[in-house]
């Protein structure tokens, strides 16, 4: 990795965090999904940052409404085709019970199927932190104004990024 993309990325982190705190942080995002994976492939293409971030998994661009539509699709296609086979009151107990399972379907956390900004903003928290113990090793061999540039912006994400993840862990408390 050269000092200048190592500047860019540290460049590009700070203004990443500052764009993830715009938006909800427990709903799923799916241009920041796209957006991170996108960002992520390419970080994980350095050789230096690859074994700190082998265990990193890329974000799961899933929507409560991709989940939903879905969920209707199938239900109504299932409907169709095995209506005429039930006695009727069979088949209203099924309607019946399949709507109320959608509604609790709604209610699932966007978490457990999707990643949420909050969790995209702790996956780049990661990537600070490993561009930061880079940093702070010496091996960049960074000009002195050149590293505390390089530091700043690291530690303005970190705060960034802390902020908003201790503001979304506070709204459930």
């Amino acid at each position: 990795m050269t000092r200048s993309a190592f500047y860019a990325l540290a460049e590009y982190c700070r203004d990443y965090a500052l764009e993830l705190a715009a938006h909800d942080q427990t709903r799923v995002n799916l241009q920041q999904c796209h957006q991170f994976n996108q960002w992520f492939r390419q970080v994980r293409n350095y050789p230096a940052l690859a074994p700190s971030l082998r265990s990193l998994k890329s974000a799961r661009p899933i929507a409560r409404w991709q989940v939903m539509t879905l969920a209707a699709v199938c239900g109504v296609v299932l409907f169709f085709a095995l209506g005429s086979r039930f006695p009727r009151l069979t088949h209203l107990f099924f309607v019946s019970g399949y709507f109320f399972l959608l509604i609790g379907l709604y209610f699932v956390p966007e978490r457990l199927y999707g990643t949420t900004v909050e969790q995209i903003e702790g996956k780049v928290l990661r990537v600070v932190d490993t561009l930061e113990t880079l940093l702070m090793s010496g091996s960049m061999e960074f000009t002195e104004a050149a590293f505390f540039q390089v530091k700043e912006n690291l530690q303005v994400a970190r705060r960034e990024l802390r902020q908003q993840i201790d503001l979304a862990h506070r709204r459930w408390r």
